[in-house]
């Protein structure tokens, strides 16, 4: 790990201390040989002050054990019929998992503890078909769960529930981890698995709003990745019932959780309920992550150098735009209110977050608010992105005549031989707004 992946991770530190984390383990992923490096990245969460909650599934052990002991089993993932002997097998093969989880817990300095806080219910008769032993989640013994959180202790949840008569009952993984997380208020549900992530229509999503899920799950459901409509709709369910960030990863990648939590562009797929993004007013406190944001393309000459102080003293002029509480994206406005202009600048978006329409995001929101302020045109200079704006949003490529004199003298001593764009205000009364596949611009030279 770089000093600079520790300083990512420190900026999110404030908003995740004493929060709860429920980490949703498949089988699978216990059983890889990456299992132990996913357990580094546990340790490093609790020595954060996270509070952390395991819920695990058992499925591929179930399933390897039935076919060890030469028994046939009637399911292994919790959901379908559960008689007598997939029970048995169930149980020994959960409890097993657990114990290995402990194991390792106990390996990296955690406290761990497995739990029986799940009370469950017979799932029933549907549609004709006794499930038997297979259950669903009734009652959270939540306050067993804080006691143990409040004690620094991790518990470690089976997909095993029991009734008020002692009764086992097998129970589906994905399902125990959304009604712990609703119950104990999670900021976060991580269910890590062996997909890179959400797959639709073969491509991997690295995020979904809520709607734009539950509109993928009732319109193109057969779109989803075989194996991911179990994570989707639980993810959905998740979302709905107040947990704010669902994550689908590959716990098979060496530090991926770690990637997942603290760096934007992330490994998987995000599903998120809350605003997720806004642009917001630049501030002073902001100013250390803006240069970091535009050195890159400054190097490149992509972007007229700035120094700290310029940006300092213009500092109500500059726009940024955040995920998750991280500026990504950067934009200026530079007023003539006498020749009732305006100048967009400064437009910079991250390498990480580029072609998801940050870019036009920002552009469509300075042009708004340049319209606002009373300017009847806006114009900027770009040497490499101008068909962007011409194509995307409308300008129309004009001469350095254009320019309010200032801005003109400027031009003429910078040497750059920028293009001047030009777009009125007046003319065009709005552009609807961008859908997130826009292509992102990059920096504007100017």
């Amino acid at each position: 790990m770089k000093p600079t992946d520790l300083r990512e991770i420190l900026h999110y530190v404030p908003q995740f201390r004493d929060r709860v984390f429920l980490i949703a383990i498949d089988g699978a992923v216990v059983a890889d040989e990456n299992f132990g490096n996913l357990l580094l990245d546990i340790a490093v969460l609790r020595s954060l002050n996270i509070r952390i909650v395991i819920v695990h599934g058992a499925g591929h052990q179930i399933k390897a054990l039935a076919e060890q002991l030469h028994e046939p089993i009637s399911n292994h993932d919790g959901t379908g019929v559960t008689d007598a002997a997939t029970l048995g097998i169930a149980i020994t093969a959960a409890t097993n998992v657990t114990h290995e989880i402990l194991e390792g817990l106990k390996l990296n300095d955690i406290r761990g503890a497995q739990t029986n806080g799940i009370e469950a219910v017979p799932l029933g008769i549907i549609k004709g078909v006794d499930h038997q032993h297979t259950g669903k989640v009734h009652q959270v013994d939540t306050d067993m769960l804080r006691t143990l959180l409040d004690k620094g202790i991790a518990p470690v949840i089976p997909p095993l529930g029991f009734d008020s008569n002692g009764h086992s009952y097998r129970l589906n993984s994905d399902a125990v981890a959304v009604e712990v997380a609703r119950e104990l208020g999670a900021v976060k549900l991580m269910f890590v698995g062996t997909a890179t992530g959400l797959e639709v229509d073969g491509k991997v999503v690295s995020q979904m709003s809520v709607k734009e899920l539950e509109s993928a799950l009732k319109n193109s459901a057969d779109k989803l990745a075989p194996g991911m409509l179990s994570k989707a709709q639980h993810a959905l369910r998740a979302c709905q019932g107040g947990v704010p960030r669902v994550h689908i990863i590959n716990g098979q990648v060496d530090e991926g959780l770690l990637a997942e939590v603290f760096f934007n562009e992330g490994i998987g797929t995000l599903i998120y309920a809350d605003e997720y993004q806004a642009i917001r007013k630049a501030m002073r406190k902001d100013i250390r992550h803006i240069m970091a944001l535009i050195k890159p393309s400054i190097q490149e000459e992509q972007l007229v150098r700035r120094t700290r102080g310029s940006i300092d003293k213009h500092i109500g002029e500059y726009f940024v735009f955040e995920i998750d509480n991280n500026i990504v994206g950067l934009i200026a406005l530079h007023s003539h209110p006498e020749q009732k202009m305006a100048e967009l600048a400064s437009l910079a978006v991250s390498p990480a977050h580029e072609n998801r329409g940050i870019g036009t995001k920002l552009a469509l929101y300075v042009e708004n608010l340049a319209r606002e302020q009373g300017a009847e045109r806006i114009f900027c200079l770009s040497t490499q992105t101008f068909t962007f704006f011409q194509h995307k949003l409308g300008y129309a490529e004009g001469t350095p005549e254009d320019l309010p004199a200032a801005r003109r003298e400027k031009y003429e001593h910078s040497g750059r031989n920028s293009k001047v764009l030009v777009k009125s205000l007046t003319a065009t009364p709005g552009l609807p707004a961008p859908t997130p596949r826009d292509p992102a611009l990059t920096p504007v030279a100017n």
